[in-house]
C-alpha cells in the first residue's frame, strides 16, 4: 500500500534518529491530517477504496472503503475522474484536475491531485488521490465577478446620467461660462449622492443624509434652511441619485431666486406614506417654500424644471407636480415602495 511504503521508506532514517516506530508515525500523520482540510484516499487497481482519511463531512457517506467514485461522488464528476484514474494506473504519470460535488447544501469545489503507487519494480499497485476544499475561493470568485458586473452596470447608468445632464444643460445655457458653471453644480451634486450611495455599500442612502449633503454646499446650517418632517426612509440607489438632483436644483434656484435668498429662509420638506397603514406603498415627498414673488421663485422652464417635472418622477416611476400660487413655490414627488425602505 501507498502509505505503508511510504512509512516503511522511511524507517531507515527513522531509526537512526531514534523517531518513533512505523505504527506511531503513522498515528500521528493520520491525526496531523485530521486538523487539516485535505482528503487521502487510497484505491486499489480496481479503483475501489481501500481506505481513507478525513472524507468530508457535507459528502452524502463519509464511509467509503469498500466503494468505487460513483458510489459516493456527485454524477457530474465519477467519470471524468475514472478516465484520469485509469490513465495513471496505465502510465503511472501524476495528474491534477478540479472536481465539483453536489450535496444537499449545494455544490463544493475540490482541487484534486491523483498519484500513482508504485512498487520498486515500477508496477502500480494503487491511485492515491488528495482532495483539498476551495468552495470558500470559488465562492469569493463568483462574489467578484457579480461585483463587477454589478459595477459595470451602475457605472453605465451613471454615465447616462451624466450624459443627459450635459445634453439639458447645454440646450438651455446661453454660453459656455454659463454652461461649465451650472454643469460643475450638477456634477458635484451628482457625486455628492454617489459618496452616500457608495459609503452604504450600495445600499443607497438616507433622505435626512441626502437631504444635508446637497444644502450643506450651499447653506451654513441645513438643519434650519431645510427642515425635514415625517419619515426618514432609506432610498435606493437610483432613488438617491435621481432625488439628489432634483435637490440640488430646488435648493440652487432658492438661494437664487426664494426663500433661501432671504435673510433667515428656510424651506418645509416633508415625506410621507400615502397610507400611512401601508409601509409598502407610496411615499411622498413635498417641498414648500414662501417668495414674495411666486413667479420669480419658481424655476424656470430650463434643465432645472425639466429635471423636477420629467426626468426624476421617469427615473423613480413616479409623479411630480410643480406648482406656483401667489407667494408660494411647491414640489411634489411621488414613487412606489420599490425607491425606498422603512425600519
Amino acid at each position: 500500500m501507498y502509505w505503508s511504503s511510504t512509512i516503511s521508506r522511511l524507517e531507515p532514517e527513522i531509526a537512526s534518529r531514534g523517531q518513533p516506530a512505523t505504527a506511531e508515525l503513522g498515528r500521528s500523520l493520520i491525526q496531523a491530517l485530521g486538523n487539516t482540510g485535505i482528503t487521502v484516499i487510497y484505491q486499489d487497481p480496481d479503483l475501489r477504496v481501500a481506505w481513507a482519511h478525513n472524507v468530508p463531512s457535507t459528502w452524502p457517506t463519509t464511509e467509503i472503503t469498500g466503494l468505487h467514485d460513483e458510489d459516493f461522488l456527485s454524477a457530474a464528476d465519477p467519470q471524468k475522474i475514472r478516465v484520469l484514474k485509469q490513465r495513471l494506473l496505465k502510465d503511472g504519470k501524476p495528474c491534477r484536475c478540479e472536481m465539483r460535488q453536489t450535496v444537499e447544501s449545494g455544490h463544493r469545489w475540490y482541487d484534486v491531485w491523483l498519484d500513482a503507487d508504485q512498487s520498486d519494480d515500477g508496477r502500480v499497485l494503487g491511485v492515491v488521490t488528495t482532495l483539498v476544499e476551495t468552495t470558500g475561493h470559488k465562492q469569493r470568485e463568483q462574489a467578484l465577478r457579480t461585483l463587477l458586473r454589478e459595477v459595470s452596470h451602475r457605472s453605465k447608468n451613471l454615465l447616462a446620467v451624466i450624459q443627459s445632464i450635459a445634453t439639458q444643460t447645454g440646450r438651455y445655457s446661453g454660453s459656455i461660462d454659463v454652461f461649465l458653471n451650472r454643469f460643475r453644480g450638477r456634477l458635484q451634486s451628482l457625486a455628492s449622492s454617489q459618496d452616500l450611495v457608495t459609503s452604504s455599500n450600495w445600499n443607497g442612502a438616507r433622505l435626512s443624509e441626502l437631504v444635508e449633503g446637497q444644502a450643506a454646499r450651499y447653506c451654513d446650517d441645513p438643519a434650519y434652511s431645510i427642515r425635514l418632517e415625517g419619515i426618514d426612509p432609506q432610498l435606493s440607489p437610483n432613488a438617491a441619485l435621481h432625488i439628489g438632483l432634483a435637490l440640488h436644483e430646488l435648493v440652487v434656484n432658492s438661494m437664487s431666486h426664494g426663500a433661501l435668498s432671504r435673510p433667515n429662509g428656510y424651506v418645509h420638506l416633508s415625506a410621507r406614506l400615502a397610507d400611512p397603514a401601508n409601509p409598502t406603498g407610496v411615499m411622498q415627498l413635498k417641498w414648500i417654500e414662501q417668495s414674495p414673488n411666486a413667479n420669480d421663485a419658481a424655476p424656470r422652464k430650463q434643465f432645472g424644471s425639466v429635471a423636477l417635472e420629467r426626468v426624476v418622477p421617469a427615473s423613480v416611476d413616479g409623479e411630480a407636480q410643480l406648482i406656483m400660487v401667489e407667494g408660494k413655490v411647491e414640489y411634489r414627488l411621488s414613487m412606489p415602495a420599490s425607491n425606498f425602505e422603512l425600519d
